[in-house]
């Protein structure tokens, strides 16, 4: 369970579509407050879907082969096809890609101005559509293994929410520490995720799509 968490707690943490979007969020005016009040959202997000897992398994895993595992483990094989899929979709030939570049940089300046607009509440609101979903999914398929009884489970839980907030966590931290500083970089960030979106997207999705695949493969047939 524990390299399972890992894995996709790392794939949702560098998630290059909510990544590049809580930078536009801090990089806006009042950003600091504007990211926490993402961050508290994103981090809320984890716990109601840790808390309904952990509620319907009461805390105590299901024995191997049983259907509630088997389920589990069909909704990560799921997953891991569909992220899969996804990154090959992305894999588009070069002119293709190299076509849609100009638009998604002045789509970019318009979401920068939206962004810049928004309230603490509607970028608390934005958190939770900015999720990967399907890696959460996983995780959550992932979470019916725990065990509430052993402290390690437990701890591996918090440190999977801490994880698959890091990312944030560390700008809206540096942002506080040198404002002036992280300003410049984020736009070094940002300005980087424009033109390797795609390459990140399939990277991600590739290799997390087949560790899901190879993972639940093993667990159904061992």
């Amino acid at each position: 369970m524990v390299l399972d968490l890992v894995v996709i707690g790392v794939a949702i943490a560098v998630f290059p579509l909510s990544v590049t979007a809580f930078v536009l969020v801090l990089s806006a005016r009042g950003g600091t407050w504007k990211g926490l009040a993402f961050i508290v959202s994103w981090l809320g997000c984890f716990v109601v879907v840790l808390a309904a897992v952990l509620l319907t398994t009461g805390g105590d895993p299901p024995a191997p082969r049983s259907p509630p595992s088997t389920a589990a483990s069909a909704v990560k094989l799921a997953v891991g096809v569909g992220l899969i899929g996804y990154g090959l979709h992305r894999r588009r030939p070069r002119q293709r890609r190299d076509g849609r570049a100009s638009h998604r940089h002045e789509s970019s300046g318009g979401m920068t101005g939206r962004l810049d607009r928004i309230s603490v509440w509607s970028a608390a609101g934005l958190a939770p559509l900015l999720q990967p979903w399907g890696l959460v999914a996983a995780g959550a398929a992932t979470v019916v293994g725990a065990d509430l009884s052993d402290t390690s489970s437990s701890l591996a839980l918090i440190a999977y929410c801490v994880l698959a907030t890091s990312s944030l966590l560390a700008m809206e931290i540096y942002t506080l520490l040198a404002p002036d500083s992280a300003r410049l970089r984020l736009r070094r960030l940002h300005t980087w995720f424009r033109t390797h979106q795609e390459q990140a997207l399939v990277a991600v999705s590739l290799v997390a799509g087949l560790f899901l695949v190879g993972r639940s493969i093993h667990q159904l047939t061992s």
